[in-house]
């Protein structure tokens, strides 16, 4: 009897396990489960089938043999608000081989690539999500009618209305070792945020995955819907997904130095050239760590009604400053704050990783911190100071993803092709489908103006 069986047998007898959730994501970053018996574990063990082609874009055809959804048992984690049931992600096998187009695969490989040069790649992230309801009329609004304030950031009395739900999270989080430390109203109204602290990048996409999951289905329960759409409403803050990443050699951190840091970050030089390849491959990988049509409503744009949009335009870097795409709060780690929160994680963390591995390798330099408040500033005058602008739409940024050679190579090939080329070409289509739609925008601007 394998290691892996033992471990989930004894965790389902621990934790009185009925039932398991075989579940892997596809392209977008959907989750995709089937619900298997725990007394069938031989099912589990030896994967349960899916067909590609229904469940998400996996590069796969009707005519293709099923997906095999095979367990990771150290991704097992019980479901707190459902006695009897456990989520334990998967990799997808087919034909007995790993498929070469599963997300958590990706980034697998990549991960797989840096310990071969002795390194690990630690991910934390800040997750943005509103809660809101449904109107008769079909659209959507702020579930709590209170929350109105011109300046809801932190906000005491919103924080307290959703005291319930942000505490059964919490509560969860702590349960299942995610450690939450810190839960608040984010800057737009009805707009929260909950963080619990980093880990290896693949235990942090698992858990930023089943997240989501939670607060989807504790949101549901409650009456309420729960979204991590980079922009939701148009005249408020979007959804970001800021994601902290640092570098490390066995227990040793390679980012800090400390006092010794002309520049002032207390980075160490190994620190820069990551940074620098992040900025140096950041209009490319936008593609997938800003991955929807949407996501470029969120970048680029005129302040909220908070009066700051927080989402950067521009690819610079700085210390403690929020107008920058990659901040640096302290010594220890680099925000990349572009990131959003429909991004895939385990793709969004892949290209992070790979940008700043070539920095690394190339031994680029970023240049010294910004220091300037981009918001103010406007695009004339960001580049005249040479700082390059994010794509406009995801059209743009999925071109400038196929012509990235390391980018290329870090998400992968496999018997259909590259992988950036099924990517950009289901982004391309996407971005089609809404370009062909038409909205009461340009009803209301072009019906009688001619």
């Amino acid at each position: 009897m394998s290691e892996g069986r033992q471990y989930l047998e004894a965790k389902a007898e621990e934790d009185r396990i009925e039932f398991f959730f075989a579940m892997f994501v596809d392209m977008h970053g959907k989750p995709c489960a089937k619900l298997v018996p725990a007394s069938a574990m031989d099912v589990l063990m030896e994967g349960a089938g899916f067909a590609g082609f229904a469940a998400g874009p996996m590069w796969q055809t009707p005519a293709d043999p099923d997906m095999i959804a095979v367990p990771d048992p150290t991704s097992y984690v019980k479901i707190p608000w459902r006695p009897g049931l456990a989520v334990v992600m998967c990799d997808i096998n087919v034909d007995g081989k790993p498929w070469p187009y599963t997300p958590r695969l990706i980034l697998r490989r990549q991960l797989a690539r840096m310990a071969d040069q002795g390194l690990s790649f630690k991910v934390g992230v800040e997750a943005e999500y509103f809660l809101v309801r449904r109107t008769a009329a079909g659209g959507i609004e702020v579930a709590d009618p209170l929350d109105t304030a011109a300046f809801p950031c932190y906000d005491a009395k919103g924080l307290y209305r959703m005291y319930d739900h942000l505490s059964t999270v919490s509560r969860h989080m702590n349960e299942l070792g995610f450690s939450n430390y810190a839960n608040d109203h984010e800057d737009a109204n009805g707009q929260f945020e909950q963080n619990f602290t980093y880990d290896d990048a693949l235990v942090t996409a698992d858990r930023t995955v089943f997240f989501r999951y939670m607060v989807h289905n504790l949101a549901h329960d409650a009456g309420m819907a729960a979204t991590f759409m980079a922009k939701p409403f148009a005249n408020l803050t979007g959804n970001g997904l800021h994601t902290n990443v640092s570098l490390w050699e066995g227990d040793r951190p390679l980012f800090e130095l400390g006092a010794g840091d002309a520049r002032g970050l207390g980075l160490s030089p190994t620190a820069y050239h990551f940074i620098a390849g992040l900025m140096d491959h950041a209009t490319n990988f936008a593609a997938v760590t800003c991955p929807t049509v949407n996501s470029y409503k969120r970048i680029g744009v005129a302040a909220p009604n908070s009066g700051a949009t927080w989402a950067p335009a521009y690819v610079a870097y700085g210390g403690n400053n929020r107008s920058q795409m990659f901040r640096v709060s302290d010594g220890t780690r680099v925000e990349c704050r572009v990131v959003d929160g429909s991004a895939n994680p385990y793709l969004a963390f892949t290209v992070l990783a790979a940008a700043g591995m070539d920095g690394i390798a190339r031994q680029l330099d970023p240049g010294q911190p910004n220091v300037a408040n981009l918001f103010d500033l406007d695009p004339a005058a960001v580049a005249a100071l040479g700082i390059e602008s994010m794509p406009a739409t995801l059209l743009h940024a999925a071109d400038n993803l196929a012509r990235d050679p390391v980018l290329r190579e870090a998400l992968g090939t496999g018997p259909n092709g590259d992988y950036v080329d099924y990517f950009c070409q289901v982004k391309s289509d996407e971005f089609r489908a809404w370009h062909s739609a038409v909205s009461d925008w340009e009803v209301d601007r072009y019906l009688t103006l001619m």
